[in-house]
């Protein structure tokens, strides 16, 4: 049985980071973002990867059943049973997507759903001030968090309910988040 966790937050959280680290320092754990399955899938050269490929090549979105599909596909594949994916869901329609397709596997459980909680001034002072690319500025970070914001509440009610959300304060160095995160899925872990 594969333990989920998803790890979400708002751009510039340091989610993927914080994820990351765990990963690296302690190999009972596989993280995945869902961009990396993605561009995976693709070069695997598999049929779902040449059909993720044809929406990505013409600019499209990734339809959702297929990067549900790639997600689930990816957690089953792992060589590890303790899964973190970062940065999904990131709307309701992926939560419920996500949800259904967990609901009709056995062989996959969601422990826990652990959000970065940062104000939106550290979120676009850390997103501006790593400026990584074209996108890094204020109008694109205004519109990112946006997208985060609108379904946020819905997101944090609906594990909520299942009492599977936990909030950390993102808002501390990387060592005490890490610290903090990982003291958290040890004790989800052990249920």
């Amino acid at each position: 049985m594969k333990k989920l966790f998803l790890i979400i937050g708002a751009p510039g959280s340091g989610k993927t980071t914080d994820a990351s680290i765990i990963a690296q320092n302690d190999d009972k754990f596989a993280h995945y973002s869902t961009g990396d399955l993605l561009r995976a899938e693709v070069a695997s050269g598999s049929e779902l990867g040449k059909t993720i490929d044809s929406f990505i090549s013409a600019g499209n979105l990734v339809p959702l059943q297929i990067v549900v599909q790639t997600i689930i596909s990816a957690i089953k594949l792992s060589q590890k049973d303790l899964i973190l994916v970062d940065g999904y869901p990131r709307s309701i329609e992926q939560m419920t997507a996500l949800d259904k397709e967990l609901n009709s596997t056995d062989d996959i459980n969601l422990c826990g759903v652990i959000e970065v909680d940062v104000s939106e001034e550290v979120a676009r002072a850390r997103v501006l001030g790593r400026a990584r690319g074209a996108d890094d500025n204020n109008e694109v970070f205004n519109n990112r968090m946006k997208v985060y914001m609108e379904p946020i509440g819905a997101i944090r009610e609906f594990y909520g309910s299942k009492n599977l959300l936990h909030q950390i304060n993102g808002e501390r160095s990387i060592e005490e988040i890490v610290a903090d995160m990982k003291n958290l899925l040890e004790n989800l872990i052990k249920g």
